[in-house]
């Protein structure tokens, strides 16, 4: 099993496992490999260290003390991409698929006909602007294709 750090053209970080490199050489030829977080399927390989096991290894030992700093935040880009996911599977499980009938769907909650609920669907640029223009706010999220399906 091969495990390959891959970055896709939006600067997304990810891992992907194949079983050999003809794999995945074969498989992002046909773009079957997707960014988890924007579905892009213009995946690259990255550069990855090898993991040496060395018997007798020595202890690494510090070359000094850390220089004095402000405390600062930091944020690490998978824990991003991990919140971003999570962010995702929650608006999946909260709301109804109404597939291509998203537009219309909208409208029919926006004017009452129906009971007010989330909802999620497709929609083209147009009838997101045309829903903006009768005051119906959207959003266009990005679903990547691990997410088709049912969820597990």
């Amino acid at each position: 099993m091969k495990v390959l750090n891959l970055r896709c053209t939006n600067g997304h970080d990810f891992e992907g496992w194949f079983g050999s490199e003809d794999d995945f050489a074969q498989q992002n030829g046909r773009h079957d490999i997707a960014c988890p977080m924007c579905a892009d399927t213009s995946i690259r390989r990255m550069p990855s260290a090898p993991r040496l096991n060395l018997s007798g290894a020595r202890e690494v030992v510090p070359l000094g003390p850390p220089p004095q700093a402000e405390p600062a935040v930091t944020v690490q880009a998978q824990d991003l991409q991990a919140a971003w996911l999570s962010t995702v599977r929650q608006l999946m499980a909260k709301t109804e698929d109404v597939g291509p009938r998203f537009a219309e769907e909208a409208r029919r909650i926006h004017y009452g006909e129906t009971p007010h609920r989330g909802i999620r669907g497709e929609a083209t640029a147009e009838e997101r602007e045309a829903l903006r223009d009768e005051g119906i706010e959207t959003m266009a999220i990005p679903m990547p294709r691990l997410f088709e399906g049912p969820l597990q």
